[in-house]
C-alpha cells in the first residue's frame, strides 16, 4: 500500500487502535457516518466490550490483529507515549490514521519525537515505514468531535485538515471526514502536517474552510 495511489474504496471498513478517551468517540461518529468499525486496545477485546457497548455501540470489539487485518483505514488513537510499545508489523500495508500529538507537557519528554527536523506525524511514518501514513483529527478535542458535526452546506460546518504524502491515502480519508461532518482541507504533505500539531495555527480552532485554508497559507508563507 506504500509508495503509490490509493483508489477509493465505497465503504472502508475501519479499525480504531485505542479505546480511551477518543477512540470511542471515533468509532462513535464514523458508525453513525454509515461505516463498519471495529475497536481495540492492546488485549483481551472481552474488557473493552462494555466501554464499547455505552460510547460506540455498533463497533465491534476485537484482538487488534483481528481488526486490523479486516480493515482498509486503522485509526491510531492510543496514547502517544505508548507508541514506542506498538508493533510496526501489525499494521504494515496498512492506511494509518494518526490521531496522536507530542505535547511533552501532557506526555512527557518522549526521546523518539524531539527531533525537530520532522513532525511527529513523520516520526510516526518513519517507524511505520511498511505503512501510509496520514495525520488528522489530532487537533480537534475529542468532546468537540461529537459535538460539532454539521451537514454539507451548513454555515457552521467546521474544517479539519488532513496531512499524507500519498494522494490516494488522503482521498480517502477526506472523504471519511467529509462523512463524519467537517469539511475535509487536504495539506500538500505528511510534513506540512506539523501545522495540525500543538502551536500551529489551526490546533483546537474552530475555523470553516475559506479561514483554516487562509491560516495554514500564512503561515507556511
Amino acid at each position: 500500500m506504500t509508495g503509490g495511489r490509493l483508489s477509493l474504496v465505497q465503504s472502508p471498513r475501519i479499525a480504531v487502535l485505542g479505546a480511551g478517551h477518543v477512540g470511542p468517540v471515533i468509532a462513535r461518529v464514523a458508525i453513525e457516518a454509515g461505516y463498519q468499525v471495529s475497536i481495540a486496545a492492546s488485549g483481551d477485546p472481552d474488557k473493552i466490550a462494555l466501554i464499547s457497548q455505552v460510547l460506540a455501540p455498533g463497533a465491534e470489539p476485537r484482538w487488534a490483529a483481528d481488526a486490523v487485518a479486516d480493515a482498509e483505514i486503522v485509526v491510531l488513537a492510543i496514547p502517544l507515549h505508548k507508541f514506542a510499545t506498538l508493533d510496526p508489523a501489525l499494521v504494515a500495508d496498512k492506511l494509518v490514521v494518526d490521531t496522536m500529538n507530542y505535547w511533552p507537557p501532557v506526555d512527557g519528554v518522549q526521546e523518539m519525537f524531539e527531533d525537530s527536523r520532522y513532525g511527529s506525524s513523520q516520526i510516526v511514518a518513519h517507524r511505520l515505514a511498511r505503512s501510509t501514513v496520514v495525520k488528522t483529527l489530532n487537533h480537534i478535542g475529542y468532546h468537540e468531535l461529537d459535538d460539532e458535526r454539521r451537514p454539507v452546506g451548513s454555515p457552521q460546518r467546521r474544517a479539519l485538515g488532513i496531512a499524507g504524502d500519498d494522494p490516494g491515502a488522503v482521498d480517502l480519508v477526506a472523504e471519511v471526514i467529509e462523512r463524519i461532518g467537517y469539511d475535509a482541507v487536504r495539506l500538500e504533505s505528511l510534513g506540512a502536517g506539523s501545522l495540525l500539531e500543538p502551536g500551529g495555527p489551526v490546533f483546537g480552532a474552530f475555523l470553516r474552510r475559506t479561514q483554516f485554508e487562509r491560516a495554514v497559507r500564512a503561515e507556511a508563507a
